[in-house]
């Protein structure tokens, strides 16, 4: 079968691209308004585009028309945390991708902790064993889309004891992250296996 996304419904659209590109890792993104709001959300177009500097980026969509709260705060506040969601926080995670208002604390609401992080702002999960502080380095609005691309930089990590291997990596095994499929999907970290870089 061969299909051509022209011919189907942005929704159409997205279903089927969700359902192709995946596992997709889970940005729990945290926030504060100029307010001093808190606000946490799930992205799951993330990844890692840069490691010197070390860039990620998230792509947030727009909900009923207008911008996501998780956007707007960044817009205005220039930098934002990301969390990591294990198996254990998964519930919790899935609670803050509700559509809350603006005015609802999705830390309040789930019970999680905001914990302060050293350079920015913005609170972090102090339940998640990995944080990511960022700045903002570029906003990019999406062409013929309601998606903008959100880059950040990141400033400071933040992981819990016991969670760093001795080779200085992420113990992600430990970590045990769940990862975003389609539908109201999620699956659990699997079986790791190595292969060795081929050398010319």
């Amino acid at each position: 079968m061969i299909i051509d996304p022209s011919t189907l419904g942005p929704r159409e659209c997205y279903r089927l691209l969700i359902s192709t590109i995946a596992p997709r890792p889970v940005a729990w993104v945290s926030t504060r308004g100029v307010d001093g709001s808190l606000n946490l959300a799930p992205f799951s177009f993330f990844q890692a585009v840069s490691g010197a500097p070390p860039l990620v980026v998230i792509s947030v969509g727009q909900r009923a028309g207008a911008s996501k709260d998780t956007l707007r705060n960044i817009e205005d506040t220039g930098e934002f945390a990301i969390n990591l969601v294990t198996e254990e926080l998964a519930e919790r995670m899935n609670l803050t991708s509700g559509d809350w208002p603006p005015t609802t604390s999705e830390f309040a609401l789930t019970g999680l902790t905001p914990a302060s992080c050293e350079v920015v702002a913005a609170p972090r999960v102090a339940e998640s064993p990995v944080s990511l502080e960022a700045k903002l380095a570029q906003l990019i609005p999406l062409p013929d889309s309601t998606y903008t691309l959100v880059i950040g930089q990141i400033v400071r990590w933040h992981i819990a004891e016991g969670y760093l291997a001795p080779d200085g990596l992420v113990d992600i095994a430990r970590v045990r992250p769940i990862a975003r499929l389609a539908r109201d999907e999620y699956v659990k970290f699997g079986e790791v296996f190595e292969m060795k870089r081929p050398k010319a």
